[in-house]
């Protein structure tokens, strides 16, 4: 498919509207699982690490799956794949109302609304790295703030609905609203060139024409006879030669040379046929070595190492507080009338104020987006080292704001994601790194949760986040050091719209 220059404007405005609402939609509850996490620990009575697999599933499923959420936005486009997964968390968390254990809620809410989670994110940032460019950085941050004021929002929300019509009649309003995705889904209209012939077009001129045969209705053998005898009998009218006992004949011989055509016409279709699967899986196989070629290849830039390794790190230790910092205020026996906001909600917002803050910086040209990625997920670790010793709702709450704020670098991370592979290899590359930092969604929760479960203390869960969280950035540092590559003109070889990460001047 070949893709217009972006246009960095005009359509693209809809497209970062729409991709707003949807990860408004469909991140809003999952992220603002916090909030359920404590009813489902009331209603089921199972352990903290157990009961945050369903949160952790949620949020991480999705990213686990990007390699294959890649593929099929690559494959059917945006906006069908919008959609469908629409369906996918409307259906989910409409399913979990109905849980009657925790194990349900694994495959309902977990997985189902997971899967749909990752399946909208990717089909939203691809199209809107599509659109955009020059302001890319701009566009990134604007569509990444609908999941933080999704999380604000739902905060709040899910909380009163739980109170008015408990936590089964939340599930199902929400699950309802999430069925606006598919509107919002329906206006991401793909970019492509005018001049470029369709799909259709394009697969029908590459079949040879003896392939069409399969296509054409097959004639019994008493049309085949039928059809010859009126040719014959047309014949004899012309010439009016009368020939009883010929007739006889040519019926015994037309169904003779019939029977041995058909024969011959069966085993040429059978071997073209045949030739053709064989050629289809050929090409198949051969598209599955180039991506792992590609994949390779990918891996041998040491910044794309690097980042997938950071990213792992990052998510297994940044994210357990916006799943678990309500628990941990209840566990600091913080009374009720000093909780002003819940910090669920003080995370979402200042989430969505990082992410467009970084993306705006991310446009300066002075600005290195990667070292700019480096010094968030440091002060990150720092902020999680310093939250054992909060012990009042201001100290949670600033705390809170601070790692809300740093977590909105993902709004940079496709930036950098684009800038150190490319354009052309934004898809494969971000599907990959994706599937490392849906594996840390999936385990952070949950070890958090069993170290609270052993030592009946959130305190050295977050000491192991913290440390996750600083060596992934500083492996990240030091990978993006410039003399890594004085000894090399690495520069000169690397693909269009590529990034070579140098110290940004002070001119």
């Amino acid at each position: 498919m070949v893709f217009r220059k972006p246009p960095d404007g005009g359509w693209g405005w809809v497209i970062v509207v729409v991709s707003f609402f949807t990860q408004f939609l469909c991140y809003g509850s999952p992220l603002a699982v916090g909030v359920l996490y404590l009813e489902w620990l009331d209603a089921f009575g199972e352990g903290k690490g157990k009961t945050a697999w369903v949160g952790s599933l949620a949020n991480g499923i999705g990213l686990l799956a990007s390699p294959v959420c890649s593929i099929c936005v690559s494959s059917f486009g945006a906006r069908p794949v919008a959609i469908f997964s629409g369906f996918m968390v409307a259906g989910g968390l409409m399913m979990s109302s109905f849980a009657p254990n925790i194990y349900f809620l694994y495959l309902s809410y977990g997985i189902v609304v997971g899967l749909g989670c990752g399946l909208l994110y990717t089909a939203t940032v691809t199209i809107t790295c599509h659109y955009f460019d020059k302001r890319r950085g701009l566009a990134l941050g604007l569509i990444s703030t609908g999941s933080s004021v999704g999380l604000f929002i739902y905060a709040a929300l899910q909380r009163e609905l739980i109170d008015l019509y408990g936590l089964d009649g939340c599930l199902l309003i929400v699950g309802a609203l999430s069925l606006n995705i598919l509107a919002c889904g329906s206006l991401m209209r793909p970019l492509e060139s005018s001049d470029s012939p369709s799909p259709e077009k394009v697969c029908v001129d590459k079949v040879p024409d003896q392939y069409f045969v399969y296509h054409e209705k097959e004639k019994t053998v008493e049309e085949n006879i039928s059809i010859l005898e009126k040719g014959y009998i047309d014949e004899k009218c012309a010439n009016n030669i009368p020939d009883y006992k010929q007739d006889s004949i040519l019926n015994k011989n037309v169904l003779t040379s019939i029977n041995v055509n058909e024969k011959d016409t069966y085993k040429k279709k059978v071997v073209e046929q045949t030739n053709f699967c064989k050629q289809l899986a050929k090409r198949k196989w051969q598209l599955y070595l180039n991506y792992w070629k590609d994949t390779v290849v990918l891996f041998k830039n040491k910044v794309f190492s690097a980042l997938f390794v950071a990213i792992l790190l990052f998510d297994i230790g940044g994210f357990p507080p916006s799943l678990l910092m309500e628990d941990v205020a209840r566990s600091a026996n913080i009374s009720e009338e000093d909780y002003h906001m819940p910090l669920i909600s003080i995370i979402g917002i200042m989430t969505a104020v990082g992410k467009l803050i970084l993306g705006i910086l991310a446009d300066f040209k002075w600005v290195n987006t990667l070292y700019l990625y480096v010094s968030t997920l440091i002060m990150t670790g720092v902020a999680l080292f310093a939250i054992p010793f909060a012990k009042s709702y201001l100290t949670l709450a600033m705390l809170s704001g601070i790692l809300g704020f740093l977590t909105g670098n993902w709004s940079i991370f496709p930036y950098v994601t684009t800038k150190t592979v490319g354009i052309e290899k934004l898809t494969h590359a971000y599907g990959i790194l994706m599937f490392f930092a849906g594996l840390g969604n999936s385990l952070g929760p949950p070890i958090v949760g069993w170290f609270y479960d052993w030592t009946q203390e959130y305190d050295t869960a977050f000491y192991f986040s913290g440390f996750c969280v600083l060596l992934g950035g500083f492996l990240l540092l030091l990978a993006a050091l410039p003399c890594w590559n004085a000894c090399t003109n690495q520069s000169s070889k690397l693909p269009p719209n590529t990034y070579s990460y140098k110290v940004a001047s002070s001119a």
